[in-house]
């Protein structure tokens, strides 16, 4: 069997753990100590969260998406498959090593998307991207650390909160999508998705087509109600 190689580490956002790029002959994994956080064979449920996305604005006249991280580009690569020529994908990555990897050691895995006159690539926090600007968005995809219960970076515990929910809420056009993956499922998480006003579908996915792992994308639409009052992030 070929062996695993490491090939490069980069610390998470707040320094105190460390990510590891692997790779095995053409497939690469991205690591958290004994944690597989991504694995370039496993793609079905990140493709799936921009596949269900894309489904739910199809028709919207120049159709504007946020990516909340990178990863290994599965969900980008779907997107742009899914949306036309007039789309416009803004991705968010806090991690610049992983924007680096994605350029360079795993260029074949990215297949070219980055350089798509659709795509920008910000090496910054989502969440300062969606208080930036109000009802800017068709939809927020957001693929960061495990879900809503991080373990990469506890900051990103703030982006499920119920403030986290209302700042996504208030970025989203009227009938937006704000669409979620997860390693697993999160009662509570589903509660806060319907106090904050949307209107909130529960999907089982699996990590490799009819196989692997089932992973967990919530598709919430901005309804039309108040959000919850809620404190600032």
């Amino acid at each position: 069997m070929i062996p695993w190689v490491q090939l490069d580490t980069a610390k998470t956002p707040d320094g105190g753990q460390e990510l590891r790029l692997k790779r095995r002959g053409a497939e690469f994994s991205i690591m958290l100590g004994s944690n597989e956080l991504m694995n370039s064979r496993l793609s079905g449920s990140e493709e799936a969260l921009a596949s269900l996305t894309c489904q739910r604005i199809a028709g919207r006249s120049q159709p504007k998406i946020l990516i909340g991280g990178l990863g290994m580009g599965f969900t980008l690569r779907a997107a742009l498959a899914e949306l036309g020529a007039d789309a416009g994908i803004v991705v968010a990555e806090l991690v610049p090593a992983v924007v680096a990897w994605a350029r360079g050691p795993m260029a074949a895995v990215f297949g070219g998307c980055l350089d798509d006159p659709r795509v920008i690539v910000r090496e910054s926090d989502v969440g300062q991207l969606m208080r930036s600007e109000a009802a800017a968005w068709d939809a927020i995809l957001l693929d960061v650390d495990n879900g809503p219960e991080g373990i990469v970076h506890k900051a990103n515990d703030a982006l499920y909160s119920l403030a986290g929910l209302n700042s996504a809420r208030a970025a989203l056009k009227p009938g937006g999508v704000l669409a979620v993956w997860s390693q697993g499922p999160d009662s509570g998480f589903t509660r806060r998705l319907k106090q904050a006003g949307f209107a909130v579908e529960e999907v089982k996915v699996r990590a490799n087509g009819k196989r692997g792992a089932r992973h967990v994308v919530w598709v919430a639409i901005n309804g039309l109600r108040p959000a919850a009052a809620s404190a600032k992030l």
